[in-house]
């Protein structure tokens, strides 16, 4: 299957493609004891009903009690964001309250509400909801104010602005590539097909791909994209459910469909593809 070069100059070449039964590709578990984040020789962890902040030495500077089990941390200046599920079911579903924390010594600044967040630097942060009758990305203040917010929601792309790959779950979607800019504005960008996109990839320069129906996508920071390599009618639309993803491999990319068996849901058909990634001049 021939690559394509568009103008970020990355180029890809498919150099594999197998089909088996296996496991979909569901987000790899954090391994037991990896933290939730990090910077320099501090280090956030989560572990049911607690959140602790931990020196290089393994000495722990604080822990918060929280209810919900801690899934994510992000950092920002001298705040620290922990979304969180809930360990029983409410009208929320399972999504547990997001706990602004104070970084200095774990004290609760505000609880906010959110499923995923991501960080802006100077204790700022991105925090969305999809679902309950929303969809919708709001910015937050060091002091846990919201500052601005937008109506759309998903994967966030932080670097030179806002970027975000779309998710709202809906047939038929509406789902875009959209950058961010103050008051509100959603600048759209490339439609995408997939209801549910998978976590994208983010390259050095900025540019993102995607694994978008039966193509690897790339979009740069002005909104631009091009295909940078078809997989074919094996990665295509399909009548049963699929999981997907998209991953870096070394100096290449892996990206995996996996279809469930309509007569076995707890089998899948699993097509991987290997792809060489060049360029980015």
């Amino acid at each position: 299957m021939a690559s394509m070069q568009g103008a970020g100059h990355w180029r890809a070449s498919v150099v594999d493609h197998r089909r088996a039964e296996g496991l979909p590709p569901y987000e790899r578990a954090r391994p037991a004891g990896e933290p939730l984040a990090r910077r320099g020789d501090l280090a956030v962890h989560g572990s049911p009903g607690a959140i602790t902040l931990r020196d290089a030495d393994g000495r722990t500077r604080w822990t918060h009690a929280c209810a919900g089990r801690p899934d994510a941390a992000h950092l920002s200046g001298d705040r620290v964001l922990v979304t969180t599920s809930s360990l029983e079911y409410t009208p929320w579903g399972l999504l547990g309250p997001a706990l602004l924390l104070d970084l200095a010594d774990g004290r609760l600044v505000a609880e906010l509400r959110g499923e995923r967040a991501a960080a802006r630097g100077g204790g700022r942060f991105v925090l969305g909801l999809e679902g309950y009758g929303e969809f919708v990305t709001r910015e937050y203040d060091r002091e846990g104010a919201e500052t601005d917010h937008w109506p759309s929601y998903g994967h966030y792309v932080v670097g030179t602005g806002l970027r975000v790959v779309e998710a709202d779950r809906r047939l038929p979607t509406g789902n875009r590539v959209v950058r961010l800019l103050p008051g509100g504005t959603v600048v759209p960008g490339p439609p995408l097909s997939d209801p549910q996109p998978p976590k994208p990839v983010v390259l050095p320069d900025g540019t993102v791909l995607l694994l978008d129906g039966p193509a690897v996508r790339a979009v740069g920071r002005d909104l631009d994209t091009y295909v940078l390599a078809d997989l074919g009618p094996a990665a295509g639309p399909r009548a049963a459910p699929t999981v997907r993803a998209l991953r870096r491999d070394g100096d290449g990319l892996v990206a995996v469909v996996a279809e469930q068996h309509a007569a076995e849901p707890t089998r899948y058909t699993v097509d991987t593809w290997t792809l060489t990634l060049r360029g980015g001049a």
